[in-house]
């Protein structure tokens, strides 16, 4: 039987149809990436001319900046959503109806490793992990910024224009709504428990009914989110609650990159996917960062675009049960 779910933590509703998933071409299939052609990647090692010069980069052996040699490296976006210097629009007669604003901020590439790979699952946990430090420096270099937005595309299917591995960074002006929104519901939820918070406890209730855990370890738990509005949906959070990801602490690189090998375990390849990290934006007294993690197997449509209510026809807890076994 299909069913409504609410998210906990944003509010969100969901319909959860599990049994559409054995429909006639309701079957989730994901063709394998084609090759990554080294001479045209922008993002390889030998390649660093073909990029603005860079920000920031790991160099273990040292050497110049936009040189070959590093681990981890960090350029603006070549095609920028956001800039420092973005001039004010020119003002409309009705702000009412129409208000528009400067799109001030900063927006990073940070280039995951010099492999020639689509997936930060086909990297070395350590690589992972080199990789995550730097995502939590670059979210540290804006501190003026109301929200820190990192996520990571993989493949053309969930909007990556380049093919190896990278993530971007968005540092943000104002909260968007859908963060503000899971900021009051923190801030909520800490009122009424006198002080809980509310993906600890979450955290803690699924550790307890283990339905729809995937792994656990020393840092962090994996889990297909109770409202999980896509198939597949997982969320990484830490055992202990921080505010930011970019604060001081474990930032469970070894669970990410457990989680996106299960992925590709289950479809036989790397599927398409979005990754963000949630970290708390400005004025959030109660929060806790966390992972979330799309693979894009199914298509958004009219019931997902016109009325804001995503169809999910794989249950979390059917998801669940199948990674941990893969």
């Amino acid at each position: 039987m299909a069913e409504v779910r609410v998210d906990p933590l944003s509010g969100q509703r969901a319909i959860i149809a599990g049994a559409r998933v054995d429909r006639p071409g309701g079957g989730l299939h994901v063709e394998p990436a084609g090759p990554l052609d080294r001479e045209s990647d922008p993002f390889a090692d030998g390649h660093e001319d073909r990029t603005p010069p860079e920000l920031y980069a790991v160099r273990p052996d040292g050497g110049p900046a936009d040189s070959p040699g590093w681990t981890v490296r960090v350029v603006p976006n070549l095609y920028p959503a956001l800039a420092e210097d973005s001039p004010e629009p020119e003002p409309q007669a009705n702000r009412d109806l129409f208000w528009a604003g400067p799109a001030r901020g900063a927006h990073e590439v940070i280039i995951n490793a010099p492999d020639p790979v689509v997936s930060l699952a086909a990297l070395t946990v350590e690589q992972v992990s080199t990789a995550m430090e730097v995502w939590r420096q670059r979210m540290r270099a804006h501190p003026e910024a109301a929200c820190r937005h990192l996520i990571v595309n993989e493949r053309t299917e969930a909007g990556a224009s380049l093919p190896h591995t990278h993530a971007q960074l968005y540092a943000l002006a104002f909260v968007p709504a859908m963060i503000a929104r899971e900021r009051e519901r923190f801030g909520a939820y800490a009122a009424r428990t006198m002080g809980g918070n509310l993906l600890a406890d979450l955290v803690q209730e699924e550790v307890r009914r283990r339905e729809r855990i995937v792994a656990i370890d020393d840092e962090s738990v994996l889990m297909s989110p109770y409202g999980a509005r896509f198939p597949f949906q997982l969320m990484l959070a830490p055992r202990a609650p921080r505010l930011r990801f970019e604060d001081d602490g474990p930032i469970a690189a070894a669970m990410l990159h457990g989680a996106l090998q299960r992925l590709a375990r289950r479809f036989g390849t790397y599927p398409p996917l979005n990754l963000w990290v949630r970290s708390a934006p400005s004025g959030a007294d109660h929060f806790c960062w966390r992972i979330d993690i799309v693979p894009r197997l199914t298509h958004i449509a009219g019931l997902e675009l016109g009325a804001g209510v995503n169809l999910n026809i794989v249950a979390p807890e059917r998801a669940a049960a199948e990674l941990r076994d893969s």
